[in-house]
């Protein structure tokens, strides 16, 4: 099989657990580059940092960012987005501010949270979100589903963090009482993570495939949480990171080193060093 896109997770896969992008890592997806094979992203992150992360790589195309939410090369002319509508967002919120949480509304220009008694410095980490830009606007309100309909919010992905398992197990069966049809995802077992009805990495990655003329069976999609698990399903070559959980492992055909030991270069050696220049087949 010759494979023509290699998708990449951020968090976990692409960078290491200090959040940190080895020099092998970059010198492996330039090597793939040059084989024309055309590598893309497909992160939670918002999409200034998803283009932060892809700036470093050498990275011009569409992005998959906000799970699937968002898809663009830059933002003044995306390809694709999708947005909770202030209505339900502010039922969301409304429903989520009657638990001890985080919640964080993303949108591709800003992200507005709630104020919360943090109780360590971790927390306080977690609150200001992983590889913000200095350049996107991060806001936090005392009254955040006021906020909403006062600002008109529409995020495209609603993250919540919870201090407890017990309340965000209690507070996601809550939502999807009234809210069945939406995306829920979890990267541990006390967050998750909303997106609209059928937005996901693996349905944004079908729409760019569409528009680049690749087939799921010409992909590899690497990652390493349960929000990358339908992407890694769908490609042709799905790829686990070995620190990927176990169900995520079990849904890929090939398991890779962690993302601390050079897993996402060690997997491009092994699958792409035999294969020719995309177009002299």
């Amino acid at each position: 099989m010759i494979y023509r896109m290699l998708v990449l997770d951020i968090d976990g896969t692409l960078l290491r657990s200090n959040f940190r992008m080895d020099k092998e890592t970059r010198e492996a997806i330039d090597y793939v580059r040059k084989k024309g094979v055309y590598v893309t992203l497909a992160s939670g992150r918002n999409f200034p940092s998803t283009r932060k992360v892809a700036k470093a790589l050498k990275l011009d195309g569409n992005l998959i960012s906000q799970n699937g939410g968002y898809i663009a090369a830059n933002q003044d002319e995306p390809f694709f987005e999708s947005h909770i509508s202030r209505e339900d967002t502010h039922k969301m919120v409304s429903i989520l501010e009657n638990y001890n949480c985080h919640i964080r509304l993303v949108h591709e220009r800003f992200s507005v949270g709630n104020q919360v008694q943090q109780k360590n410095q971790l927390v306080a980490k977690l609150t200001l979100g992983a590889g913000d830009p200095l350049f996107y606007p991060v806001t936090f309100t005392e009254n955040l589903s006021h906020h909403v309909l006062e600002k008109e919010i529409m995020p495209s992905k609603i993250d919540v963090q919870f201090f407890e398992e017990r309340e965000r197990r209690s507070a996601e069966k809550h939502l999807k009482n009234h809210f069945a049809n939406f995306e829920y995802t979890s990267s541990t077992k006390c967050n998750f993570e909303i997106t609209s009805p059928n937005v996901t990495k693996a349905n944004a990655l079908r729409m760019l495939g569409l528009k680049l003329d690749i087939a799921p069976e010409e992909m590899v999609a690497v990652g390493d949480s349960h929000n990358d698990r339908e992407m890694i399903e769908m490609a042709g070559l799905g790829v686990a990171m070995g620190n990927a959980p176990d169900d995520v492992k079990h849904a890929a055909n090939w398991i890779t080193r962690t993302n601390d030991q050079l897993g996402v270069p060690y997997m491009i050696k092994e699958v792409f060093r035999k294969q020719l220049r995309v177009g002299l087949y």
